[in-house]
């Protein structure tokens, strides 16, 4: 109810803000991964026309996994600024994690166009990039982020940065040739130590470092021990993270136990009954690795 009335006041008072607005979007984008959703609501209740209350409460939704809160806070802001390009990208981000992949491209590449230095939409734009298996261009992409500086980028996203560069040269390294093992695979490890220099504790890059030790051979530095143990972090960091819960079924059935295959397995096509990895492992096509085979 609480949200209803907020949006309510906000609609009809943001239909009169002024064409200037334009959000300072790094600096919001670090403060709501410091803020929970009940300040987001309390700043918002203090001042329902706030365009930058709205964008970031509908990023700690992002953070919590509550896509369509996110949504509706990014719709709002829309309605008032229809080619507010942040909310654009709110839009983008949501519509990838509910795999409209065709849509979320086309926003976050109008998004780009239209502003070259908004790192956040080359972000969306690797992860559906690496899910269609374009693996080239999601380094790319990510390599663009790291070229502006950590200055110019919020934290979270220049880690995205260096995780994705990292996940995509191995995966190029898993489909090329012997030389590209070697050139794209030592890429790896360097950029998840980069990642993890700049945000030790996050999610996404104990579940790269877990993926590495997971994935890599035993003679490149894989450790089925490492792996379990970063992964385990990484559900720990963040209990609703599928990917990691896929990587941690496919360890257990290296391992041999069946049980905990299908139990983790299971938690992912829970969590996201489309998430690319568990529907790709269960499938049995392995585009995205299956250790061992």
């Amino acid at each position: 109810m609480k949200n209803f009335y907020i949006v309510i006041a906000a609609v009809s008072l943001l239909l009169q803000a002024s064409v200037c607005y334009a959000v300072d979007w790094k600096k919001l984008h670090e403060e709501a991964d410091k803020t929970g959703l009940s300040q987001a609501y309390a700043n918002l209740e203090q001042d329902p026309s706030s365009l930058d209350g709205y964008y970031l409460l509908g990023l700690v939704c992002l953070n919590l996994y509550d896509d369509a809160e996110a949504y509706r806070s990014f719709r709002i802001i829309l309605a008032a600024q229809p080619q507010n390009l942040q909310a654009k990208w709110g839009i983008a981000e949501v519509l990838r994690r509910r795999h409209d992949l065709k849509k979320s491209r086309e926003l976050a590449e109008e998004v780009i166009k239209a502003d070259p230095q908004f790192s956040p939409a080359y972000i969306t734009l690797a992860y559906i990039e690496y899910i269609q298996m374009d693996f080239n261009r999601a380094v790319n992409l990510a390599d663009k982020v790291l070229k502006q500086g950590k200055d110019k980028v919020d934290l979270s996203n220049y880690v995205r940065a260096y995780l994705m560069y990292a996940g995509a040269k191995g995966m190029i390294a898993h489909y090329g040739g012997p030389l590209s093992k070697i050139f794209n695979g030592t890429a790896v490890m360097p950029n998840l130590k980069k990642a993890q220099k700049l945000q030790p504790d996050s999610s996404g890059v104990l579940f790269g470092l877990g993926s590495f030790y997971l994935l890599a051979p035993a003679l490149a530095g894989g450790d089925l021990n490492q792996a379990e143990a970063y992964l385990t972090k990484a559900i720990e960091a963040d209990g609703l993270f599928a990917d990691a819960y896929v990587r941690l079924a496919q360890l257990y059935r290296l391992k041999g136990d069946d049980e905990k295959y299908d139990f983790y397995l299971s938690r992912a096509l829970t969590i996201n009954p489309e998430n690319e990895l568990a529907l790709d492992i269960k499938s049995g096509k392995c585009r995205f690795i299956c250790p061992g085979n």
